[in-house]
């Protein structure tokens, strides 16, 4: 068997020292390009009072602007571009559900970065040249799908294009084309699981090694259920687009203690949500990205507005960040408590008779906040099992959280399916207060 360390490219080689002197080299150069080419970054840091040459150590960062999604909107769609627009050769977008899309531009050195980590994250993931990899990420727009494609052809994978959608279909490729490696939402994967068993198909005998999920938070009890289920290694990848696409951090199959963040080109901080002070390595707050090697939209200190810590490394010299298990933009205050949907999650996993798909729906009755969980019931459960699954829920979430709520336990398949981002949240508060 190849030792996977004979496998690491020159990045994954550096030692400690080597590794911050580059960053620095490449932080400056980054703050220079992004401060004489985007009139936005001009701005910021005129306001701000500084310029890149006061950027001497990693530490001067702190004294840079945040840049927030806000920023991107307001200057859509070409307005944070660092290079003519004729040197653009890939645009990928947000969805723009909640505003004007954020549009983010490559060049061509921008794709062949982002293809080689990419492939850096499968190689960590545990996926090696030959493999066949089945990309159901949606294609489009969306970073996803191709950039796990590229990433994919790039280490010298086998790549199926299925992207999202029509499910049983995806089944019958799996079990015909026999991939080993599967990139997709952990909740797709999961509706998945419950189409091979639809068939008859028992999904520990497929030919699938490895699952690389991303594109939502998901918990180490998910990670236990389709570990379980499927027979496979289930590892994180992370990315957003804002930075580039998947690849920014990726955990190592070999420990699965956290995501490696590829240090040499996206450097993270980790601060208070409110005050934006930097915290220590080790302390949980939202997780900032800076790009070092970016040319097209180089993005400074940028609000990702994911809720994590940094950790020293252990499968690599960079740092780990702790699986995101929330947004700062996700959170609920029900009743004066904070509650994130990945909390509800661990709970639904452990009832049993309930399958792991939920939704959590918010509305109000007169001034008084009320949260519906709405749960499904396994296929094989029995109809007297729904009132005490809803029961266990209820004290679990009291319990565990400290608030009460609405539990309903609904018919297998009856929950809206995703096959990107799924909806957690309702919010049916602004409609109640209307009536």
């Amino acid at each position: 068997m190849v030792d996977a360390t004979e496998l690491l490219d020159a990045g994954e080689r550096l030692g400690p020292d080597e590794l911050r002197a580059l960053q620095l080299e490449r932080l400056r150069a980054s703050l220079r390009h992004a401060y004489a080419h985007v009139p936005f970054y001009r701005d910021s840091f005129d306001k701000a009072g500084v310029r890149p040459e006061d950027c001497r150590s990693l530490a001067d960062l702190a004294r840079f602007p945040f840049t927030t999604k806000a920023d991107l909107r307001e200057h859509y769609p070409y307005g944070m571009f660092a290079v003519p627009r004729e040197r653009i050769r890939r645009l990928h977008a947000s969805s723009g559900t909640t505003g004007l899309p954020t549009v983010v531009g490559y060049t061509d050195n921008d794709l062949s970065m982002w293809a080689d980590m990419v492939a850096r994250s499968l190689r960590a993931a545990g996926a090696r040249p030959g493999d066949i990899v089945h990309v159901a990420y949606g294609y489009g727009l969306f970073t996803g799908g191709l950039g796990a494609h590229y990433g994919a052809e790039r280490l010298g994978c086998t790549v199926v294009p299925a992207s999202g959608g029509m499910t049983a279909r995806q089944v019958q490729l799996i079990r015909d084309l026999k991939p080993a490696v599967i990139m997709v939402t952990p909740s797709y994967m999961l509706t998945l699981l419950d189409e091979f068993e639809r068939q008859g198909v028992d999904p520990r005998t497929t030919s699938l090694r490895v699952g690389v999920f991303g594109a939502e938070p998901w918990t180490e009890q998910m990670r236990s259920e389709i570990e379980e289920r499927f027979a496979i290694d289930a590892v994180d990848i992370y990315g957003l687009s804002e930075v580039i696409g998947p690849g920014v951090a990726q955990e190592c199959v070999e420990t699965k203690d956290g995501l490696t963040v590829w240090e040499d080109h996206f450097y993270p901080e980790v601060v208070d949500p409110i005050t934006g002070e930097v915290l220590p390595d080790g302390e949980r707050g939202e997780l900032v990205f800076t790009s070092l090697t970016k040319e097209a939209t180089p993005i400074v200190r940028y609000r990702t507005r994911d809720l994590t810590r940094l950790l020293p490394g252990t499968a690599r010299v960079f740092r780990r960040m702790e699986k995101v298990t929330g947004r700062s933009d996700d959170m609920v205050i029900l009743r004066g408590v904070n509650l994130f949907p990945t909390q509800i999650e661990e709970i639904v996993l452990r009832t049993p008779g309930v399958a792991p798909h939920f939704q959590l729906r918010l509305t109000r009755e007169g001034r008084l906040d009320r949260l519906t969980v709405r749960a499904e019931a396994r296929p094989d459960a029995p109809p007297e099992a729904r009132e005490a699954a809803a029961r266990s829920i209820v004290v679990a979430v009291k319990d565990g959280i400290g608030v009460s709520v609405d539990v309903e336990i609904v018919d297998p398949e009856s929950l809206e399916r995703s096959v990107g981002k799924i909806r957690r949240i309702v919010d049916l508060r602004s409609r109640d207060a209307g009536q």
